[in-house]
């Protein structure tokens, strides 16, 4: 009978078991998509600039003194760097998860058990040495080790610690991400302050020149050729642009401190050289091959070791339907009286147990987690697809945007010519008298809002090659 009886209960434990592995609720997969086009503009050349380290990339000794000393002490980016290290320490406590557990300890306490229980009639029967009996208060004096281990069957720890690595690695793309932003943002800064401080100068020299043109107003006046209204017209035009001197300074003062901000200072000057600003030619930019985006760009990379843990993640999740086994067992010694404590055997204690369980009834909380799992993987699959469509589309609209300023650059380049030309020739006529002072104020104008737009331009295109730059992935390594 006894025999029928194991068989019985081990014959339910197996059902159970084959239940809960078989039982696993359905849900659908989503598989991601890689596939991006052949090229940019039907070109195959493979060459790509993202390879370009930024030291190379930018040759200005100021702007790369600027980037090397933000890399160091930009809070934000020491803020990831610690975020880095925290999701390496995660990787280390999961896998300390998967081996065992071993720990030492010691104890003292007593006891005393009620009389009329089992334990208290079977000590008052019994006797400690002969014609001692044990006592009421019992003593209890022990130390030893004590082990525990889950046996990782499935494999559901080890895909916790792995999932725990997947997502360390994509803590260090993203910290690759933001030092590429970070260098595209102090770029993008520089060049503007550059534009600024050549606004500022064509401002001033623009100031001179309508100076100059007020006083010959003057002389026209005094000679009644002119009335009091051209007067006060050019007047009103210097002061308008002196005015405007205290809006481009301050500009400046802004754009210096946003650098100081990324640098990791309090606000000083920024050394620069504007002088040649607008001879600066933006080097030549290799797009290379669209799927190369996809070893380049941080932030892809990023996105699909973020994938790779929610498939972990799906795996873990699904081993919480099958039974686990835990191993437990200890040594040590223990004893009533110290000193017995290390006589052995007589005071050798020891454990060893196993413990094999398996979810049978209310697996909610674990189809939960399974379903909550598989909707993750599935937002992470539409993350590193949308990552991917996201870089190239960058990378497409930054080549047409190079290639659209260049031809509008050499445009602008005309129309400053001709309207710093027409300058002269509208003051020459309005002192034959042949051109109205309106003529003259308007053509100089145009010239300084032209001149003004062609430094706009510049900067535009020096933008455009940090951009380009950093949407194929440049700047990290």
């Amino acid at each position: 009978m006894r025999i029928k009886k194991i068989f019985k209960y081990l014959g339910i434990i197996c059902i159970s078991f084959l239940y809960t592995g078989c039982s696993l609720p359905n849900f659908g997969r989503k598989t991601e998509n890689k596939t991006v086009p052949a090229s940019y503009n039907n070109s195959r050349d493979s060459l790509n600039t993202a390879k370009t380290k930024w030291k190379d990339f930018f040759i200005d000794p100021n702007l790369v003194a600027l980037i090397d000393t933000a890399l160091k002490n930009n809070q934000e980016l020491n803020i990831v760097l610690q975020e880095i290290n925290i999701a390496k320490n995660e990787v280390r406590g999961r896998k300390g998860a998967y081996l065992p557990f071993v720990g030492v300890g010691a104890a003292a306490g007593v006891e005393k058990v009620g009389r009329y229980t089992s334990q208290g009639a079977s000590d008052d029967a019994n006797y400690i040495t002969p014609g001692q009996k044990v006592p009421v208060n019992l003593p209890n004096y022990a130390f030893g080790l004590n082990a525990s281990w889950e046996v990782d069957i499935w494999k559901k720890l080890r895909n916790s610690k792995n999932a725990a690595l997947a997502r360390y690695l994509a803590s260090v793309e993203g910290k690759n991400f933001m030092v590429t932003h970070l260098i595209s943002e102090i770029a993008n800064s520089y060049y503007e302050l550059m534009a600024l401080d050549n606004q500022l100068e064509i401002l001033k020299k623009n100031i001179e020149i309508q100076q100059s043109a007020l006083e010959m107003v003057k002389l026209e006046k005094i000679a009644a050729r002119v009335t009091e209204l051209a007067v006060r017209r050019f007047e009103a035009e210097v002061l308008k642009n002196q005015s405007r001197q205290f809006y481009i300074i301050q500009q400046i003062t802004v754009t210096e401190n946003r650098i100081n901000f990324l640098v990791g200072r309090f606000p000083q000057p920024v050394s620069r050289n504007s002088q040649n600003f607008t001879n600066l030619i933006p080097d030549s930019i290799h797009a290379g091959l669209p799927t190369q985006l996809l070893e380049n760009r941080p932030d892809i990379r990023q996105a699909e070791k973020e994938l790779m843990a929610t498939k972990l993640d799906v795996k873990a999740a699904k081993a919480e339907f099958y039974p686990s086994l835990m191993i437990t067992g200890g040594v040590g010694y223990a004893a009533f009286n110290p000193q017995y404590l290390v006589t052995t055997p007589l005071s050798l204690i020891y454990t060893l147990a196993g413990d094999l369980v398996a979810p049978l009834i209310n697996r909610n909380a674990i189809k939960a987690n399974y379903y909550s799992a598989n909707s993750k993987q599935i937002q992470a699959v539409y993350n590193f697809e949308r990552s991917i469509l996201n870089a190239h589309i960058e990378v497409a609209n930054q080549l047409s945007n190079i290639n659209n300023l260049k031809k509008s650059y050499d445009l602008k380049t005309l129309q400053v010519q001709a309207l710093t030309k027409s300058i002269e020739i509208s003051i020459s006529l309005f002192k034959s008298a042949r051109a109205d002072y309106m003529e003259v104020l308007l053509t100089q104008r145009d010239a300084l809002e032209s001149k003004f737009e062609l430094i706009e331009t510049k900067k535009q295109q020096m933008n455009a090659m940090v951009n380009i730059y950093q949407a194929l992935g440049g700047g990290w390594k």
